[in-house]
């Protein structure tokens, strides 16, 4: 829990300080995000405790030259590095991405439901109830859940709503025992 929260205070920061310099702080995190996961070999340097800070300074700092990333984040990851905290970094870019997001008005949500696929039109129209009831536009996903029989149950942030055969079942079975 404290990583997380720390996490959150440095992606705040960053966010803030791009937003002052006019900089996409936010997609340089996620090209050095795709970067890590595509080059195993970076992953093991930045992440791994057997390379020296100078030794994982020296290989970011030619992937940051070879990106052009600027200097805010450049020093932030080196700052990461020198206080052994890297291992932050993919919690700070996950904390960056919602924060971005909810400044532009997008809540990210999941639809969950017994189907392989969902309607278009359905998750059209919980966009557009979500949309009416939050005030912002909500970005939905379909996942297939095994444990849902029938219906749809829909989660953005701490909102969930529950229309699933086996939420309304649970309810009338408790209606009849409390009656």
């Amino acid at each position: 829990m404290k990583e997380k929260t720390v996490s959150k205070i440095y992606a705040q920061s960053l966010l803030q300080l791009g937003n002052e310099k006019n900089q996409k702080i936010v997609d340089e995190f996620i090209t050095l995000t795709e970067v890590i996961n595509k080059v195993n070999h970076l992953e093991n340097v930045l992440f791994l405790d057997v390379f020296t800070q100078d030794e994982k300074k020296a290989v970011f700092g030619d992937v940051a030259k070879k990106f052009s990333f600027s200097q805010l984040m450049t020093e932030m990851v080196n700052f990461l590095i020198d206080e052994k905290r890297i291992g932050l970094l993919p919690l700070i870019v996950k904390e960056l991405v919602v924060l971005d997001d909810e400044m532009k008005g997008f809540l990210k949500g999941t639809i969950e439901g017994a189907e392989d696929n969902i309607d278009p039109s359905v998750i059209k129209q919980m966009t557009s109830f979500l949309k009416e009831r939050l005030g912002k536009e909500p970005l939905l996903k379909y996942v297939k859940n095994e444990n849902i029989s029938a219906g749809y149950r829909v989660t953005v942030e701490d909102l969930q709503m529950d229309a699933s055969l086996d939420y309304q079942l649970e309810k009338f079975k408790q209606s009849v025992i409390s009656e």
